[in-house]
C-alpha cells in the first residue's frame, strides 16, 4: 500500500513538473506575440521597411539582468522566419531560442528588458539555424535604428546580419548584443511540438503547423508584414 501510494504520489509530481515547464513555453510564446503587437502598433519603433527586408525575427520578452550576471541563465524566446525559398514566403511556425551573454545584462540595467532581433539575410539565418552562433564573430550584428524615417540603406545596416532592439519600462531603442550567443533551444522546442525536431525544420517546413500560443505572434507578422521586400 505505502508503495503504490509512493508511486502515485511520483507519478502525480511528475505529470504537475511536466504541465509546468509545458506551460512556460507557451506563456513565453504568448508573451511574444504581445511584445510584437505591441512594437509595430508605434510607427516610431522598428522602420517598417527593415520589418519587411527582415528573413526571420527573434523575441526574448522579459530579459533580466540577474539572468546574465548568475552564471549559466539566459534569457528564452522564440524566432520566425519566413518560409519557402529564400526566405520569401510567408511566416511559419516558430523555433524556440536561448541568449546567453554576461554583456547583455550589464548593458540593460536591473528591469525586465523585451528584446527584438531582426535577421537580414540568409547567411544569418542559416547560421542561426545551424548551430549556436556568437554574435560579432559568426554573425554581424548591429544596434538598430528607429523611427519612421530612419534610413535602412546605410552602410552599416546593409552589412549587418542581425539587427537588435530594446524595450524597458516604455522605452524603445536599438542596442548592443556583440559577444552574446543565440542557439535553438531544443529542450523548449520538444515540450512545444511533442517530439524532438531540429529548429530548422520547424522554422522552413510548411508542415509543422503554428502551436495555438504562437498564433497571436505569426498572424502579426503576417498582417504588418505580409510580402519580402528583397
Amino acid at each position: 500500500m505505502y508503495r503504490k501510494l509512493t508511486l502515485g504520489v511520483c507519478i502525480l509530481f511528475a505529470a504537475s513538473s511536466l504541465y509546468a515547464a509545458n506551460n512556460k513555453e507557451q506563456e513565453r510564446l504568448e508573451n511574444s506575440g504581445t511584445v510584437m503587437q505591441e512594437v509595430m502598433g508605434v510607427p516610431d519603433n522598428i522602420p517598417q521597411e527593415l520589418l519587411e527586408k527582415a528573413e526571420c525575427i527573434i523575441v526574448f520578452p522579459s530579459v533580466l539582468k540577474a539572468a546574465f550576471v548568475v552564471g549559466g541563465s539566459y534569457g528564452r524566446g522564440a524566432m520566425v522566419c519566413r518560409t519557402g525559398e529564400h526566405f520569401r514566403g510567408a511566416w511559419g511556425a516558430p523555433a524556440m531560442y536561448a541568449l546567453e551573454g554576461a554583456s547583455v545584462g550589464f548593458q540593460l540595467g536591473g528591469q525586465a528588458t523585451d528584446l527584438v532581433l531582426l535577421v537580414m539575410n540568409e547567411r544569418g539565418a542559416t547560421a542561426i539555424l545551424d548551430s549556436k552562433i556568437k554574435l560579432g564573430a559568426d554573425a554581424s550584428a548591429a544596434a538598430g535604428p528607429k523611427g519612421r524615417d530612419a534610413s535602412a540603406d546605410t552602410d552599416a545596416y546593409m552589412r549587418a546580419e542581425i539587427l537588435s532592439y530594446s524595450r524597458a519600462r516604455g522605452l524603445f531603442a536599438g542596442v548592443s548584443l556583440e559577444g552574446s550567443t543565440i542557439r535553438p533551444d531544443n529542450g523548449d522546442n520538444r515540450r512545444v511540438y511533442g517530439r524532438k525536431i531540429p529548429a530548422s525544420n520547424i522554422v522552413l517546413s510548411r508542415r509543422v503547423a503554428v502551436p495555438p500560443a504562437a498564433k497571436q505572434l505569426v498572424s502579426i507578422l503576417d498582417d504588418k508584414t505580409p510580402k519580402h521586400r528583397p
